[in-house]
């Protein structure tokens, strides 16, 4: 059974945040062809009095309703995404509904049993846009539809979780879906430094959510669980995690897939990946003032500032042994493309990159540096990379670690390119990830045709192995390497004999594997994919379908 109507719900709707946004913009196109289903996307209206690029207004659209509720309180912007297929969106302005927070509140303790007592933070803004997007799903759905059409509402991760609850008590005859892409308390437990894999058996999500105060998010994220028609996440790992921690098995796996469209073919590939490598060799040679050589292996990591979820503190460790060994006979380039708190590129290397210099003797100040930091004494990854001796000072080392702390979007100042245009000049990606209940950086990497390195804690990591039969190796395009608890240094040990053996293969065993990753990650297409989320539909509306 297929909905006539969806509505996908999520905070990063027309609001380029994180993995979530990549998941719905890639999704949109794939679910736009099947034409029985109307795909409407709801996010938060962000931008008053600023153009949202990623938004363009339509004052024709459903102009009916919109002049029907010129009298409720919220207020809505209707138009279209765009992204690949341009879907119909509604983004909606949540500021009015600050005054019925405490009812709202009661009404999800009273029904729900939600815990919204401890909230602090982003809880207030979240769990009220979920609720002004409740009133306007309903409205919506009073003024266009009936019972007689088959209507589907997917609410994601914990900022949209009270829309769905709020349509589970006024509008059952919707079918709802709650999809999990992390959950609150797996993610706190990895981020404050607890061992979540040795004693996972052991943890109770509720008594965690006390000791490490994040009561108020764990609550809506389980209750939204617990009282939807369909839960959902997005790999075998999180699905585990969701059992030991929010107490309920999961319906349907939704893997994070991805469009081929984004990834350039032919001579165009073969262009761009050599105008990325060339580039960023050239801010690797004004930067440090070394000699690189054209032939240097150029590695990356890329994600979120997350040094122990993500995997860069062991990525750096992994840098520094590479420094120290003696095996190592060619120059490694080791970018890491990490946004954090940065405002511009820096003016002395802008001036070096302006001249037709192809090499320079003297290392700028910082020679590892390639924005402004804001916070340049407490940037996680700055200090690490001072403390552990990878900043580039002597010049001496065959290992030269380039920390580029921005969003590239084409007008960083350095780079002034996408970060995929970028991406595409990697040898080689690591994302030696503690905590990744997907991951797309590595899938990413993949799809671009690099061999890439991750791990069985990240759950593309473990859909590789599934693939394969086996445990992925580098020979198959992408390494899954064993991490858990205890293993810390000796997973930095084995990445880094990873590496220079990878420094050493002929040019002919490099395109093999290239051609290798690439095949494998084909089979993440979401012409693959989507079957799953089609099962999730149907098991939402058989649910609201026994309800009418």
């Amino acid at each position: 059974m297929l909905p006539d109507y969806l509505f996908e719900i999520s905070w990063e709707v027309c609001n380029k945040v994180g993995g979530i946004y990549t998941v719905l913009s890639t999704k949109a196109e794939t679910l736009s062809k099947i034409e029985s289903i109307n795909a409407v996307y709801i996010g938060p209206d962000l931008w008053e009095g600023k153009e949202n690029p990623l938004f363009t207004e339509d004052k024709r659209l459903w102009k009916k309703w919109r002049n029907s509720i010129v009298d409720e309180k919220f207020k809505v912007r209707c138009g279209h995404w765009e992204i690949p297929g341009r879907p119909k969106v509604i983004l909606v302005d949540f500021d009015e509904f600050f005054g019925e927070k405490e009812e709202f509140y009661y009404m999800l303790w009273d029904n729900f049993k939600v815990d919204s007592l401890h909230a602090y933070g982003d809880y207030d803004d979240s769990v009220l846009f979920g609720y002004a997007v409740g009133r306007v799903i309903e409205s919506f759905y009073k003024f266009h539809l009936s019972e007689k059409d088959n209507v589907v509402v997917q609410a994601h991760e914990w900022q949209s979780g009270s829309a769905a609850l709020y349509l589970k008590k006024n509008l059952p005859a919707v079918g709802t879906i709650f999809t999990t892409h992390a959950t609150s308390i797996g993610r706190s437990i990895a981020s404050n430094g607890k061992p979540l894999y040795d004693f996972f058996e052991g943890y109770n999500g509720d008594q965690m959510a006390d000791e490490l105060n994040v009561q108020s998010k764990h609550s809506i994220e389980k209750q939204s669980a617990h009282n939807v028609d369909c839960f959902t996440t997005v790999s075998e790992l999180t699905a585990m995690e969701c059992k030991q921690l929010i107490e309920r098995d999961i319906d349907v796996i939704l893997e994070n897939g991805f469009e081929e469209d984004f990834v350039p073919t032919g001579k165009e590939f073969d262009k761009r990946r050599a105008e990325a490598r060339a580039l960023r060799l050239r801010v690797a040679r004004a930067l440090t003032g070394s000699t690189i050589s054209d032939d240097a292996l150029i590695i990356g990591i890329g994600g979120r500032m997350e040094m122990r979820n993500k995997g860069i503190d062991m990525y750096l460790e992994t840098m520094a042994r590479l420094n120290a060994c003696e095996e190592l006979t060619r120059d490694v380039v080791a970018f890491i493309d990490v946004p954090a708190w940065s405002d511009y590129g820096r003016g002395d290397l802008q001036k070096r990159l302006a001249t037709t210099d192809q090499e320079w003797n003297t290392p700028l100040a910082d020679p590892y540096l390639t924005h402004h930091l804001c916070n340049f004494n407490d940037d996680a990854i700055a200090v690490s990379i001072r403390r552990m001796g990878l900043a580039n000072y002597d010049g001496k080392g065959r290992v030269k670690v380039i920390y580029v702390p921005c969003y590239l979007k084409g007008n960083d100042g350095i780079f002034d390119k996408d970060y995929y245009d970028i991406l595409i000049g990697n040898d080689l990606s690591i994302y030696p990830s503690y905590y990744e209940p997907w991951g797309y950086t590595p899938l990413e990497s993949a799809a671009f045709h690099i061999p890439t390195i991750t791990t069985n804690l990240a759950g593309f990591g473990l859909w590789v192995n599934s693939v394969l039969g086996r445990r992925g190796t580098l020979s198959d395009g992408v390494e899954v390497v064993e991490r858990n608890d205890s293993n810390y240094f000796d997973a930095a040990d084995v990445i880094t004999k990873i590496i220079c053996n990878f420094a050493q293969i002929s040019d002919k065993e490099v395109v093999e594997r290239r051609q290798k990753v690439s095949k494998l990650a084909e089979k993440a297409l979401w012409k693959h994919f989507i079957n799953n989320y089609l099962r999730a539909y149907d098991c939402a509306l058989k649910a609201a379908s026994d309800r009418k």
